[in-house]
């Protein structure tokens, strides 16, 4: 599980068994988690955040979706 971003209280990451599934991330804060596509960015799935804690989190999505989507390629593609 390579950890790709760290902001704040959260960490973004792969799975090693996500390679073949479309460029995605996995956010985790303490217990709660959530995917989140990365081309376009939307939300999949999510456990345990609320609402606005989505919004923010989509929010650091999309302003990290470039290194996300390199830390995607250099770990599944390269």
């Amino acid at each position: 599980m390579p950890t790709v971003l760290r902001t704040g209280p959260y960490r973004f990451f792969f799975y090693a068994v996500d390679r073949d599934e479309p460029p995605h991330g996995h956010v985790e804060r303490e217990d709660n988690k959530a995917k989140f596509w990365l081309n376009p960015v939307r939300l999949q799935s999510s456990g345990g955040f609320g609402r606005a804690e989505i919004n923010r989190i989509q929010q650091l999505v999309e302003e990290n979706r470039d290194a996300l989507l390199r830390g995607w390629d250099e770990y599944f593609v390269d």
